[in-house]
């Protein structure tokens, strides 16, 4: 594993991706951060963290995805790889919030932002960018968020970390074909507040109630509604109100 280790940069993915000759980078090679300015989660949201107390990383994935329909194939594989890790640490009741965010609880601990570029030759080349709480300890300013140091009381190494996550994300990918429709099922039996009512908001900002019920083949939200139509939502077409 190729692990370049930065102080500061604007954003993990936006280096790994500007990489020069980025094909000739080797698969799974990692960038971490000890801060980042200009950190992004999904649809251009701001990720912001305390430096040098959480897991900021990005990790180059090629030769996985060969299809744009199936791009959300890789959502699944990275958010129930850190699941897998972080269940390892004995961080407790773990869910994902689609589509990526990892939760504790009802406290949002780490974020996954994917971003894929299509090659001439038709080849998908995925900057898989991850961000975790990890050491920081002070959320005065987002109380929906918290860290695996506030939830356990310990602190944990970042570097394992790094090497844990990647490895599992090795492992998964590898198991992949032949296990499609298990790792499906575990990434919908992982999702937060599945089959539960809950309220939501609509680009309109109109609230109204549903129950998740699953996530379509391309990673769309499907939601049964209270006339018991089911509905398909993109990602920031829908905020959960929990």
């Amino acid at each position: 594993m190729k692990l370049i280790k930065l102080d500061a940069i604007d954003s993990t993915n936006d280096f790994l991706k500007s990489m020069s000759s980025q094909d000739e980078q080797e698969n799974f090679t990692v960038v971490t951060a000890e801060n980042q300015t200009k950190g992004k989660g999904q649809m251009g949201a701001v990720w912001k963290s305390e430096t040098g107390k959480n897991l900021i990383m990005s990790v180059l994935v090629k030769d996985f995805l060969f299809d744009n329909e199936k791009v959300f194939n890789l959502n699944i594989i990275v958010s129930l790889s850190v699941l897998e890790v972080l269940k390892s640490l004995n961080i407790p009741d773990l869910c994902i919030k689609w589509p990526n965010d990892i939760m504790s609880y009802n406290k949002k601990i780490g974020g996954i932002l994917i971003e894929n570029t299509l090659k001439s030759d038709g080849r998908i080349v995925s900057v898989v960018g991850i961000g975790l709480n990890v050491n920081q300890t002070n959320y005065t300013e987002l109380p929906n968020a918290s860290s695996l140091a506030v939830i356990s009381g310990k602190t944990f190494d970042k570097n394992a970390l790094v090497v844990s996550i990647v490895e599992k994300m090795k492992e998964e990918i590898e198991l992949w074909q032949t296990n499609t429709a298990v790792f499906w099922e575990d990434y919908f039996n992982s999702l937060f507040k599945k089959g539960v009512p809950m309220p939501f908001k609509n680009l309109q900002n109109t609230n109204f109630m549903g129950i998740i019920q699953g996530v379509s083949p391309v990673g769309k939200l499907q939601v049964l509604l209270e006339d018991d139509s089911v509905a398909e939502f993109e990602i920031k077409e829908i905020q959960m109100l929990y």
